[in-house]
């Protein structure tokens, strides 16, 4: 890949998103490179506030902004210290844009489409680490997008669990 790449991660503040995170920030991320962060909010029905967002998802936030607690209101997120941490080094030391992008709706399409929205040139997430049988009743987030994206996707899994 070449420099001032696209690279998204989805994240969900869970464990595994932020070992994804971790993990794009040590083996993927580069100077001039622009981080995606995508996270996707479960429909609730009540979305009329972000009408105009719910079919393309919100505008891009960059993490000057995105870190400010006011704009983390108005967005219902919720940006725990330790990934805050790793987004402000991931920043400052590598030299790397980060913007967030919410979406809201099922987490496999929308992570899809954002792939293709962005014109990402790759996508990290984390695993859940669910068994195989989980897998087929719950259905994998993570499985759907290696199928459909169109781009290279890495899954991090956690190492406890394996």
């Amino acid at each position: 890949m070449t420099k001032d790449r696209k690279i998204g991660v989805a994240f969900d503040f869970s464990k595994g998103s932020k070992l994804a995170l971790k993990w794009a920030i040590d083996n993927l991320l580069d100077k001039g490179d622009t981080l995606y962060l995508i996270h996707v909010k479960p429909s609730q029905g009540d979305e009329t506030r972000n009408l105009l967002w719910s079919s393309s998802g919100s505008p891009l936030i960059p993490w000057a902004e995105l870190r400010e607690k006011e704009v983390m209101q108005k967005y219902e997120l919720d940006l725990d210290p330790e990934a805050l941490d790793m987004l402000d080094i991931c920043s400052r030391q590598k030299q790397v844009a980060v913007v967030a992008k919410l979406y809201w709706g099922d987490a496999r399409d929308r992570l899809c489409e954002a792939v293709g929205a962005l014109k990402l040139d790759c996508l990290v997430m984390g695993s859940r680490g669910l068994g195989t049988i989980q897998r087929v009743l719950l259905g994998s987030v993570s499985t759907h997008v290696v199928a459909n994206a169109t781009c290279p996707v890495t899954i991090v899994k956690d190492p406890v669990a394996i």
